[in-house]
């Protein structure tokens, strides 16, 4: 069953060895991994978007509140 998160504050990633990029403040969904989480989102205009980051940071994030997990049924 999908999980979903609001991100609520500054999250981003960083892809290969570019720049950080912010996530936008939207709903996504998690999927976690024992060393990673999977996040995704809609990016407007039917695209989707998708990143992996470690999961430590992830948690982070959580703990900091920049991250919000909601009930799945939510949208």
């Amino acid at each position: 069953m999908p999980q979903f998160a609001m991100i609520t504050g500054d999250v981003t990633y960083t892809p290969g060895d570019g720049a950080p990029i912010q996530i936008p403040r939207v709903r996504v969904e998690v999927a976690l991994e024992p060393d990673s989480a999977t996040l995704s989102w809609d990016a407007g205009d039917g695209v989707a978007a998708v990143t992996a980051i470690p999961r430590t940071q992830f948690d982070d994030y959580v703990q900091e509140g920049k991250i919000t997990m909601t009930p799945s049924a939510a949208s």
